[in-house]
């Protein structure tokens, strides 16, 4: 019986094997590339360097202008994140405290906007940010991040918020607790599942986001790391070793933060939006 019983889990071990290679292959594929000679790459992508060249890191680092990039993602993220948590927290407990018509139609209106593919709004938007004088401003872009992406993180608070016994609510409110005391001492605190969760998956997305920048960012000097990358496409020759090894340069951020914070998605997930 324990031998009918593993065949099942070896097929989905081997699987989950498969799918992982699967996935890390590019990145593996650009690592490795990316300590090559012009020659070497062009010659056999999949075979191992003879000799690593470090110096290609070093060139990269230089003329994607590293640290500026890094410092400009860092701001992005930090200001996006943290009005999609605070704005988003707040609708998510009013909702779903308000039992009025007025109120599920405005959830219903925010469920649907996430349907809308960024691509149908991209004109109009930019009109906007010329119109608010905003282009090139790393925060004003972290305010349009926050804007599109509230509705998913006002979805999450929304069902995690029906966890939370109302009676600590309404005893915080006899103890003379206002609404802004009883948010942030009470509320606020309860909800860190599903704070963590919102935070990593938007920390993720913004980071790794190129179309967007690419429309609100035109000055060298607030590039992301992608768009800096971009940067070493030429229009009739392209430095592989460079585009390699910036793109390396350009994930390992995001590939540190998940690798500390992934635990906590699949937590915050199941603690949250599945208690709706």
């Amino acid at each position: 019986m324990r031998k009918k019983n593993n065949i099942p889990n070896l097929m989905v071990n081997l699987f989950l094997i498969i799918a992982a290679v699967f996935c890390l292959m590019p990145l593996l594929l650009a690592l490795l590339n990316s300590f090559k000679t012009k020659g070497e790459l062009l010659t056999n992508v999949l075979s191992f360097p003879e000799k690593i060249l470090f110096q290609n890191y070093i060139d990269t680092f230089e003329k994607m202008n590293y640290l500026s990039s890094l410092k400009n993602n860092v701001i992005i993220v930090v200001v996006g994140v943290s009005l999609i948590v605070l704005f988003s927290s707040m609708a998510g407990w009013k909702l779903s405290r308000t039992k009025t018509r007025f109120s599920k139609v405005l959830f219903a209106l925010f469920v649907f906007s996430m349907l809308i593919p960024f691509s149908s709004i991209m004109i109009p938007l930019y009109r906007v940010v010329m119109n608010l004088g905003i282009k090139n401003s790393l925060w004003g872009l972290g305010v349009i991040y926050s804007g599109m992406g509230v509705s998913m993180a006002i979805f999450l608070y929304h069902g995690f918020v029906k966890s939370i016994p109302k009676e600590l609510e309404e005893a915080a409110e006899i103890d003379g607790c206002n609404q802004f005391q009883l948010y942030f001492r009470i509320i606020f605190p309860m909800l860190k599942p599903v704070t963590v969760t919102i935070c990593i998956t938007n920390v993720l997305w913004i980071w790794n986001d190129f179309l967007l920048p690419l429309v609100v960012l035109s000055k060298r000097d607030k590039y992301t790391l992608l768009l800096s990358t971009n940067m070493l496409f030429g229009q009739y020759s392209n430095d592989w070793t460079a585009i390699l090894s910036a793109l390396v340069l350009a994930a390992i951020p995001v590939i540190i933060f998940y690798a500390i914070f992934q635990k906590n998605i699949l937590r915050g997930i199941s603690d949250g939006a599945m208690k709706g």
